[in-house]
């Protein structure tokens, strides 16, 4: 992938986008310390964490947002929600305050990878993220903020409109003819959703890296 994404850069401009802060990104994707410079643009918690060409862009804040009275009383809801939640097995790092938004996992981040399927398999039979959410919903109406599912384990709970679709803010300043967007999670709810339907980009459903290298060749490397 690394030596693909050289090649793709070569004939277009390559951003990432990802709900995880910096350092989990760069896990991700199996970085050695040249993400920012591998591709034109890094969009770290939606985008609100921004660097462009190499260089930080910008950053923004949920704390200065909700104001720390509302974030205290969501976090305590959640604490004491996760706190009545049985669950197999539960592990640390249930919440993690993150820049633009705060990520919620009722098995805690800290579980092993066994132990992320394990929930994965149990979360689909479950829905133990979703009805967590529908409460969420419910019990902070009117507060302004979004909540999308996505990877395995957790949900983000971020501001109205700081989902990915807050970093097409970025790059359409730059005035691209046009912006594909390749995700997986593409269903109303999934993390990847909003920016998929949004009229500025090209969105494409992929399954797997393989399913982008395909598309992105057919698309720019012919």
């Amino acid at each position: 992938m690394h030596q693909f994404l050289s090649e793709l850069k070569q004939r277009v401009r390559v951003g990432v986008v990802g709900g995880s802060d910096l350092d989990k990104i760069k896990e991700q994707l199996g970085d050695d310390g040249v993400l920012i410079d591998r591709v034109d643009y890094v969009f770290a918690e939606n985008g609100l964490v921004a660097y462009r060409f190499g260089k930080m862009h910008s950053v923004q804040s949920i704390q200065a947002y909700m104001g720390e009275d509302i974030l205290q009383d969501f976090i305590n809801f959640c604490l004491n929600y996760l706190s009545k939640l049985k669950l197999p097995k539960k592990r640390g790092t249930f919440i993690e305050f993150r820049n633009g938004m705060l990520n919620i996992s009722p098995i805690g981040r800290s579980c092993s990878q066994q132990e992320r399927i394990e929930f994965f398999e149990l979360d689909k039979k479950e829905k133990i993220r979703e009805k967590f959410v529908s409460i969420l919903k419910e019990e902070f109406a009117g507060k302004g903020l979004a909540f999308s599912i996505g990877g395995q384990i957790s949900f983000d709970v971020f501001p109205e409109g700081w989902d990915k679709r807050y970093c097409l803010g970025i790059v359409e300043k730059d005035s691209y003819q046009s912006i594909h967007f390749f995700g997986d999670k593409t269903m109303p709810g999934g993390n990847d959703y909003e920016i998929f339907a949004d009229p500025r980009t090209i969105g494409h459903e992929v399954k797997s890296p393989e399913d982008t290298q395909r598309i992105c060749k057919e698309l720019f490397l012919r």
